[in-house]
């Protein structure tokens, strides 16, 4: 069984998202549970991940410490200070990564949706080709604006795919990626595998598992946290565990 380590970057400044505490968006209550404790449950209660780092933004370190405490020590998670963008938090993290872990998933701290059947098969796509990544085909029409708001042409679909996390790739791979990045501020991992040549899989994701962004985001997690897959002998890893009925088994 291949190691991996899982890295939780959770340093963005949430400049879209309003929350009445103030605080970003990771670590806002979800239903009763912080945004970036949901999307660790999912990997820390897999056998296969031996590794969990989540990154956090220097200037909100000690709170983070403080105020988790007992969920970073209950799940063992490693805290990692986060850098000036995504990019440079993520390399921060992989200084972190232990010689022995075969492959890195990099999953946004603020993507709570995410269950352990989507992550069985990403997983085993990343075992097969080095590196694969979560995605949903394009349905939409998709126009190109200029800077006046005003269409300019209808882009192809056919071949459109949004990304998602988590993205999985070879620990060797992902770390010559990062070494050759040369301070480019990728917006994803995906985009600096590619610059190496390698072939990235595309495993086809779910609509519920998108990135909180807005208030409008957080009110749509709160609708559907409760009817996420998840296998009926997952129960919550952490010490304050809600007693929430309601998920589908699978």
């Amino acid at each position: 069984m291949s190691n991996f380590a899982v890295i939780l970057p959770a340093a963005g400044r949430s400049t879209r998202f309003e929350a009445k505490n103030r605080r970003k968006k990771p670590f806002v209550d979800l239903n009763g549970r912080p945004v970036w404790v949901r999307a660790a449950e999912a990997f820390v209660n897999r056998d296969d991940v031996t590794q969990t780092l989540i990154v956090v933004s220097p200037d909100d370190l000690e709170w983070f410490k403080e105020k988790f405490r007992p969920n970073l020590a209950f799940m063992d998670i490693s805290i990692v200070a986060g850098g000036a963008e995504r990019a440079d938090s993520v390399e921060n993290a992989l200084q972190q990564v232990r010689d022995d872990i075969d492959f890195v998933a990099v999953h946004d701290a603020a993507r709570p949706l995410i269950a352990s059947v989507w992550i069985d098969a990403i997983f085993a796509a990343a075992e097969t080709s080095g590196a694969a990544i979560p995605a949903l085909k394009v349905a939409s029409t998709v126009k190109q604006v200029n800077d006046q708001q005003q269409i300019e042409t209808t882009v192809p679909r056919d071949q459109l795919w949004l990304a998602q996390t988590p993205q999985v790739f070879a620990r060797e791979l992902l770390f010559e990626a990062y070494a050759k990045r040369d301070h480019f501020q990728a917006t994803d991992d995906a985009q600096l595998i590619e610059q190496l040549g390698h072939a990235i899989a595309i495993v086809e994701g779910s609509p519920m598992n998108f990135k909180i962004t807005t208030a409008e985001d957080f009110k749509m997690a709160e609708a559907i946290i409760n009817i996420l897959p998840k296998p009926k002998s997952l129960r919550s890893l952490h010490p304050f565990a809600d007693e929430t009925p309601g998920f589908l088994d699978i």
